[in-house]
């Protein structure tokens, strides 16, 4: 089960936009004219989002949950900003999105371990390719999981703000799918449900590389953070862009 209403109040905290990420973006919107046609795919509560589109860009922000879109909803009280959102997975894309019409697409924070499914998986690759216009950029930030121990259960790094942190724990199953549980600490000593055991796939550079490549991706280059530093293999987190 998910409790992502539990998530809301601290989303801002656990995943801050920096200042190295938005330097990022705003070195890769160069390549485009202005503004730059911009999808933010699991945009939770639409932070980054709206720093963008008061900037001038155009953007577009999807999530599958309500609540994380009523929060992001909210922050749209600036007049002249192209910003909208929608309550959308990553499979109908494509059925309401338009073809070769975004510059720019991204998948932030980890969220794409949560299309567990290998079909659909490979989908969104394909569709992210139809999605982006010529010359445009799959951007993906996600956890390094090629690091995770030769065990059962793992626990994975703790993201923590003044107020609260997240606890994730990756488990395992007999058939080698994986769950993921997650709770917040508010220092309470009172843990609140954020994900029960939902199901996802650790996501590794050889599963991208193949992917990417079946979709038409010509170009793959990782990094091991917003400093476009080159990735080692060994770094905690992954940036990778995909043209």
């Amino acid at each position: 089960m998910e409790f992502l209403k539990n998530l809301i109040e601290y989303y801002d905290e656990l995943y801050p936009v920096s200042k190295g990420q938005k330097d990022f973006f705003n070195n890769l919107f160069t390549s485009y004219k202005m503004p730059t046609r911009f999808l933010g795919i699991g945009c939770g509560t639409g932070s980054f989002e709206h720093d963008l589109a008061l900037l001038g860009h155009d953007v577009t922000g999807t999530d599958t949950s309500a609540e994380m879109l009523e929060s992001a909803n909210r922050r749209r009280r600036m007049p002249n900003t192209a910003i909208r959102f929608f309550l959308m997975s990553t499979v109908e894309m494509t059925r309401f999105l338009g073809s070769s019409f975004y510059n720019c697409i991204a998948c932030l924070n980890s969220k794409i371990i949560l299309i567990h499914d290998q079909t659909l998986l490979r989908k969104f690759f394909f569709d992210c390719k139809s999605l982006l216009s010529e010359n445009g950029t799959l951007v993906l930030q996600l956890g390094n999981f090629t690091l995770l121990e030769d065990t059962n259960t793992f626990t994975l790094p703790v993201q923590k703000s003044i107020r609260a942190s997240l606890h994730s724990t990756l488990e395992e199953t007999e058939d080698e799918k994986y769950l993921l549980t997650q709770t917040i600490d508010r220092g309470d000593n009172r843990f609140l449900p954020i994900l029960d055991k939902a199901p996802i796939q650790p996501i590794t550079p050889d599963i991208i590389n193949t992917y990417a490549k079946e979709a038409g991706f010509s170009t793959i280059t990782y990094y091991n953070g917003w400093t476009q530093e080159p990735f080692t293999g060994e770094d905690a987190n992954i940036v990778c862009l995909l043209s």
